[in-house]
């Protein structure tokens, strides 16, 4: 992580990905398969990692949201949203933004980028260049 990226987390507690992201590592990632079987294969993945607590699945929207308590007891909310673009083509966009009024230090984008790596690793025979 860049030092421009630390400096920048003192004052924003929030980050997210979307398909206008200037950095590409924060780019929406786009799937080969259904809405149903790419939302069951996130939530799977999701619960399996350590530190994160799954709070709320939305199958019907796409939507699953988490929390991840950090080493200094903030509490970081993430949204992953799946999104059909195709019949057989999804979205994931990750939203994570930190409880307070203080920066986070990056930890919101490292947060975005540990998931995405996580995601990648398990569906990459469906991920679309």
């Amino acid at each position: 992580m860049s030092f421009k990226r630390t400096l920048a987390g003192i004052f924003r507690s929030q980050d997210g990905t979307s398909d206008r992201a200037k950095s590409p590592e924060l780019k929406t990632r786009y799937y080969q398969m259904s809405k149903d079987k790419l939302f069951d294969e996130v939530s799977a993945t999701l619960k399996k990692i350590p530190g994160y607590k799954v709070l709320h699945e939305v199958p019907s929207v796409g939507e699953i949201t988490l929390e991840k308590r950090t080493k200094f007891g903030r509490i970081m909310d993430i949204t992953i949203s799946i999104v059909a673009t195709g019949p057989m083509r999804c979205g994931v966009d990750i939203y994570s933004a930190t409880r307070g009024s203080f920066g986070d230090l990056g930890a919101n984008y490292r947060n975005i980028l540990h998931l995405f790596a996580m995601l990648d690793k398990k569906l990459s025979s469906y991920k679309v260049s």
